[in-house]
């Protein structure tokens, strides 16, 4: 199954961020731009792609350990920025980012530790994708109003494993699907893995 490890904002904190995105898709070419559905923004830690069955049972034990390590921390939605010349379109985190980053380093590494091979190591740089382009496209204008998005702090207290859905259908337009596998508490505190989906 197609897998990463992930931080969902709770509804309330997506919520804020609704309105902001819709003045963006009011924007000049904003139809140019495949956009995410709210119910699948996420901060991705690891993406580990195909995942065989036999590897998940090791994976998810990696997953609470790192869950276990890290204490709860604060986070809120900030600011935006682009990767790949506007191929992506995101808005950024502030709060306890370094916490995130140290999240997103033990997701990468309960996966090398479980035998799922990962591409080589990249700086983590914590983003929601809000749109994409498969070409480039000036996402300059997005960016600048999205500098001055600020969302509510909350507290950031589960990984959770998500599994990504693709479209099979061929309908134009049909998005991944994504499901939370299982998900566990941050902190020396958690008593164990929440099975969910």
């Amino acid at each position: 199954m197609r897998l990463f490890a992930a931080v969902l904002p709770p509804s309330e904190v997506t919520e804020e961020l609704v309105p902001a995105v819709a003045a963006l898709r009011r924007l000049p070419g904003a139809g140019r731009l495949r956009w995410a559905d709210r119910a699948n923004w996420h901060f991705t830690l690891a993406f580990y792609g195909e995942v065989g069955d036999g590897v998940v049972a090791e994976l998810s034990e990696r997953l609470e350990r790192a869950a276990r390590r890290t204490d709860a921390f604060p986070l809120a939605l900030r600011g935006g920025g682009q990767f790949g010349q506007g191929r992506a379109l995101w808005v950024g985190a502030g709060g306890d980012v370094r916490t995130l980053r140290l999240l997103a380093e033990r997701a990468e590494a309960a996966a090398r530790k479980a035998g799922v091979p990962m591409e080589g190591h990249r700086r983590y740089r914590a983003h929601l994708t809000l749109a994409r382009s498969r070409e480039p496209f000036d996402v300059r204008p997005y960016v600048d109003r999205l500098d001055a998005f600020a969302g509510r702090t909350w507290t950031v207290g589960e990984l959770a494993l998500v599994r990504s859905n693709l479209p099979r259908s061929g309908v134009p337009g049909e998005r991944p699907r994504y499901e939370t596998v299982a998900s566990w508490d941050l902190g020396a505190g958690a008593g164990g893995a929440g099975a969910s989906g």
